[in-house]
C-alpha cells in the first residue's frame, strides 16, 4: 500500500501494535505521511491496521515484513524522515522458551534498523523503545509494606523514582536482548554521530491495547473483569508500578523528536512517574468503582525476580523537553475501560501467558 502526499514519511516499526497505532494516528491526523513495518504476528494488530487504513487511506503506507529481514528493513528505512522503532519480542516468558528468537528480533532486528539508518545519505532521527527491565530486579532496593502497596525505604526514592544513573543489570533473555539493543542505539549515536535516543519505558496503557498476561497488564485485567473472570495475583498484590497513558507517551515521542539534535545519544526513563503509581490491589479498587463490584481474586506464590516497587524518575526528560504526564491513573483507567466497553474488546478472550513484572493471570 503506497501513501500519497508530500514530505518524507515517518517509519514506525511495529506500527500496527498498541503504541504504534496511537502514534501513527496522531501523526496521520496532523498531516504527516506514515510508513508502517509490521509482521502482524501479534493477535489483534490486524484490526488496528484496518482502523488506521480506513481513517487515513491516502497517507498510510504498509510494509508487512519481519524486522529480522535486513532487506525489508532497508527498504522501509529508505527515504524516511524519522523512525520510531517499536518492533520487538515483548514477553519474558517467550524469551525463556525461545531465547534465540528473542535475540534475533530484539537485538539483531534493532541492529538491522541502525545499519539501514546509517546507510542513508541523510540519516533519519530515531527513537527506540527500551524497557525498565534493563535495571534488573532491584533486589538492593529496600521496601516496606503498607496497607495496599509497597514503598521504598528511602524517602527520596518515594518522591523521585529510579533514575537513569541506576546501574544496568540485565535479567532474563528478554532483559539481555532489549538491553543489548538499548546499548547499540546509544553507541551508534556516539560512534557514528547519528540522531538517536532511547526511551526506557515503564507500564504504558490505553486504547488499542490488546492486553494479555505477557504484556499490557492494565488492559488485560480490565478485560478479565469485564468478562467476569477471576484474576490470579502472584504475591500479595502490593507490587507498585508507575503507569503512563498512551496519549502522554505520544507527546513525549514528539517532544523528543523535535529536539533530537540536542538529545541524541541519551537514554530517558519514561513512565507515569511518582504522581501516577498504582499497585495491583489499588487497580482492583479502581475497577470495582467502574464495574460496581470488585473482581474475584486468587493468590499464588511470588514469581522470581518480581520487583516489589518500580517507579520511573522522569525528571531528565522533563528538563530536556518540558514534557510531563497529564492523564492521571483514575482518569486513564476509566478512559481505557470506556474504550474496551464501547469497542467490545472485553468479549474476546486474550491468550493466556505470564504477566511480566506484576505477575497476574486469568
Amino acid at each position: 500500500m503506497r501513501a500519497r502526499g508530500g514530505g518524507r514519511p515517518v517509519l514506525v516499526t511495529g506500527g500496527a501494535g498498541f503504541i504504534g497505532t496511537n502514534l501513527a494516528e496522531r501523526l496521520l491526523s496532523a498531516g504527516e505521511r506514515v510508513r508502517i513495518l509490521d509482521d502482524l504476528s501479534r493477535p489483534g494488530v490486524e484490526e488496528n491496521l484496518r482502523w488506521l487504513s480506513r481513517r487515513h487511506p491516502d497517507r498510510l503506507e504498509v510494509e508487512v515484513a519481519d524486522v529480522r529481514s535486513r532487506r525489508a528493513v532497508a527498504r522501509a528505512v529508505r527515504g524516511a524522515g524519522s523512525v520510531f522503532h517499536f518492533a520487538a519480542q515483548v514477553a519474558v516468558t517467550t524469551s525463556l522458551t525461545a531465547p534465540l528468537h528473542d535475540f534475533a528480533v530484539n537485538a539483531r532486528g534493532t541492529l538491522n534498523v541502525l545499519e539501514a539508518i546509517r546507510a542513508e545519505p541523510d540519516p533519519p532521527a530515531m527513537i527506540f523503545t527500551s524497557t525498565n527491565k534493563v535495571y534488573g530486579a532491584l533486589e538492593d532496593l529496600a521496601v516496606r509494606a503498607r496497607a495496599s502497596r509497597y514503598e521504598p525505604a528511602r524517602p527520596d526514592l518515594y518522591g523521585q523514582g529510579v533514575g537513569e544513573g541506576r546501574p544496568l543489570a540485565f535479567h532474563s533473555p528478554y532483559g539481555c536482548s532489549k538491553g543489548a539493543a538499548d546499548q547499540y542505539v546509544l553507541d551508534w549515536a556516539r560512534t557514528f554521530r547519528l540522531p538517536l535516543a532511547v526511551f526506557r519505558m515503564s507500564c504504558i496503557y490505553g486504547p488499542h491495547q490488546h492486553g494479555n498476561e505477557d504484556q499490557g497488564w492494565v488492559a488485560h485485567m480490565l478485560r478479565a473483569a469485564l468478562r467476569g473472570e477471576p484474576i490470579t495475583i502472584y504475591g500479595d498484590g502490593k507490587q507498585v508500578r508507575d503507569v503512563l497513558f498512551v496519549e502522554d507517551l505520544v507527546e513525549a515521542f514528539l517532544a523528543t523528536r523535535a529536539r533530537i539534535g540536542a538529545l541524541a545519544g541519551r537514554a530517558f526513563n519514561v513512565g507515569g512517574g511518582p504522581a501516577n503509581t498504582v499497585s495491583l490491589l489499588e487497580l482492583m479498587e479502581l475497577i470495582a468503582r467502574l464495574e460496581g463490584e470488585r473482581p474475584a481474586l486468587r493468590f499464588d506464590a511470588w514469581r522470581a525476580a518480581d520487583q516489589r516497587w518500580y517507579v520511573s524518575d522522569t525528571s531528565r526528560l522533563s528538563a530536556a523537553t518540558g514534557w510531563r504526564p497529564r492523564v492521571g491513573v483514575a482518569e486513564g483507567v476509566a478512559r481505557l475501560h470506556g474504550w474496551l466497553t464501547a469497542s467490545g474488546r472485553a468479549a474476546a478472550r486474550a491468550p493466556a501467558a505470564g504477566l511480566e513484572g506484576l505477575g497476574a493471570r486469568v
